[in-house]
């Protein structure tokens, strides 16, 4: 499926999605101080489309969807709020009401296995591949999920990644080393 084949207005492009996931985190130090205020409005639960039941099946959709277990709440907080936001289009809202009747609202305090059985039914529906790019969006542009996952951001301003501890990831394990090839600077 190529990038135009979406209904124009309903999905960034491609080359539109990359700069953004390149440029967020960059400016990451930035939004910091920032934090403590969206905390606080998503605490207060201002949502402007969703009813505060559809925000919890929301919340539920993105944890299933995204599964971690160690990522802050505030980060599906922000994958709520993007789709609230984006429900004041009324064809959007319209999409996101019916996939979210035909979930119900059991959904949010199903078991795991059964929220994944219910989102596997669903999986070819327009409702549930917007709300999946709408998360995968949202959440692994936010900059508490960067910090989760150890991304230190866009390297080419800082002299490249391999003069800047390129390999200083600890959740990987290290490559054998008759796998990794031939390393830069030294003889084969």
């Amino acid at each position: 499926m190529g990038t135009n084949d979406f209904p124009p207005g309903r999905f960034i492009p491609r080359r539109k999605f990359v700069v953004t996931g390149a440029v967020i985190p960059g400016l990451w130090w930035i939004g910091a101080p920032l934090g403590g205020i969206a905390t606080a409005r998503a605490a207060d639960g201002e949502l402007k489309n969703l009813t505060s039941e559809q925000a919890a099946v929301v919340n539920a959709m993105a944890r299933t969807i995204a599964p971690h277990d160690g990522l802050p709440d505030l980060a599906y907080t922000y994958v709520v709020q993007a789709i609230d936001e984006a429900a004041a289009d009324a064809q959007t809202r319209s999409t996101v009401n019916s996939g979210l009747i035909r979930l119900g609202k059991a959904f949010a305090s199903g078991s795991e296995e059964q929220r994944v059985r219910t989102l596997h039914a669903l999986e070819h529906s327009e409702f549930f591949q917007w709300v999946r790019t709408k998360t995968l969006q949202t959440l692994y542009a936010s900059a508490l999920a960067c910090a989760h996952f150890g991304y230190e951001g866009e390297a080419f301003s800082k002299g490249g990644y391999l003069s800047r501890g390129f390999n200083d990831l600890t959740w990987l394990p290290d490559v054998p080393l008759d796998d990794s090839g031939p390393v830069i600077g030294e003889a084969p």
